[in-house]
């Protein structure tokens, strides 16, 4: 049908959609039931869209689900897409689907901080797990942290808050050498510009929240990996146990954010690099943490794995610390939030000076860069700015 069907643009637009299955609709239908019929005991389930699926129960498969998770399986190149209710029900699903009391989890030091939560307090304080925080910046260190036991080691690259790159082709490698399953949190850059299980990454886990449903009102997640017997384990073990689905309507509504990721980053992409270059100038502002940026220490590293970077970035701002959260709660277009990767620009603290989990010296404030505007939001910044 399409010269190309793994094209990424095709995927988002029409890959795994037959319109002459829902009777000519433009796009899939929302399948708000919650079970599946059928005229007698012996009768098979009725075919879903994805390969073998058949549709039983909603807390096991749905088909308008199924529609987005055919979509992310081709974005990333993998071989099955599991969507959960959260990106949190990805992240531990896809944990607790590996791992069992004694073993041994690696996890990036500034990853996503409930993920360091959850490892700490669930999986270590309850679980009876161990867990080994690295850096990640320097292979050899995770190396080093290699145990017998060890089943993880847990990504997220560009990394929260301080946005630097792991190696993930040297990472894959260490990890199979040991029969060790790597996970990374691929958010930021959404598969459009990066594909870890290329890479060899293991399984890619996405808070859909951002940038796939892009206009902050979804709450949803996805896990998508390389091999087949693992994410069938997650499925029919995991996911359907712990009934953490997403519901159709929110994929519903990714899929509509799916329609319009490319565009939407590249917007994002195309205003944070004029942001991030005006902020690396300023006087008043010391750092500037921002994968786009052509004076990234790891320059090199991110144009080996990465296509582009998103709408997120940190500054660290030195002086006193109150005195710096009054100036930037002057911002009108940078609303004080804690997600990101919708339409709107968001600002939030993240840590004091000389913090040494995050390794910033100054105050570090997190920025979203929205569809505002450039020339807007610099204006904004500036207004800030100058009450230093």
């Amino acid at each position: 049908m399409f010269k190309n069907e793994e094209d990424d643009d095709i995927i988002l637009t029409h890959y795994g959609e037959n319109p002459a299955d829902y009777f000519g609709a433009a796009i899939p239908p929302i399948f708000m039931n919650t079970l599946h019929v059928r005229e007698k005991f012996d009768d098979t389930y009725a075919k879903g869209c994805g390969e073998n699926s058949n549709y039983n129960y909603g807390r096991v498969s749905n088909p308008t689900v199924e529609y987005a998770e055919k979509k992310l399986a081709a974005l990333e190149r993998g071989c099955k897409a599991l969507c959960f209710a959260s990106g949190m029900a990805a992240i531990t699903s896809a944990i607790l689907n590996s791992t069992k009391t004694g073993d041994h989890i690696i996890c990036v030091m500034n990853a996503y901080g409930p993920t360091r939560q959850f490892l700490y307090d669930i999986c270590r304080g309850r679980f009876g797990m161990s867990v080994t925080f690295v850096r990640g910046t320097d292979t050899a260190e995770i190396e080093d942290a290699v145990r017998p036991e060890t089943k993880i080691i847990m990504l997220e690259s560009p990394t929260s808050i301080m946005f630097e790159v792991v190696d993930l082709a040297a990472i894959s490698q260490i990890a199979r050498k040991h029969g060790i399953i790597t996970m990374i949190d691929n958010t930021y850059c959404t598969p459009i510009f990066q594909k870890p299980l290329e890479l060899g990454i293991d399984v890619s886990i996405h808070t859909a929240s951002k940038y796939f449903g892009g206009h902050s009102d979804i709450i949803a997640g996805a896990a998508i990996g390389s091999d087949q017997k693992y994410m069938d384990r997650l499925h029919h073990h995991t996911r359907t146990l712990y009934g953490g689905i997403l519901g159709p309507m929110e994929a519903w509504l990714m899929l509509r954010g799916l329609r319009t990721l490319r565009v939407r980053l590249e917007a994002h992409q195309a205003a944070a690099i004029q942001v991030a270059e005006y902020l690396e100038k300023h006087p008043k502002v010391s750092v500037v943490h921002y994968p786009g940026l052509a004076s990234h220490p790891q320059r090199e590293l991110i144009k080996r794995q990465q296509t582009g970077a998103s709408g997120l970035m940190s500054i660290e701002i030195p002086g006193i610390t109150e005195k710096v959260k009054a100036a930037f709660d002057n911002l009108k277009l940078f609303q004080a939030g804690p997600s990101w990767g919708g339409y709107e620009s968001l600002r939030i603290f993240c840590g004091t000076a000389n913090d040494e989990w995050l390794g910033c010296k100054d105050n570090l404030i997190r920025l979203h860069v929205g569809l505002e505007g450039a020339d807007n939001l610099i204006a904004d910044l500036e207004n800030a700015l100058k009450l230093l």
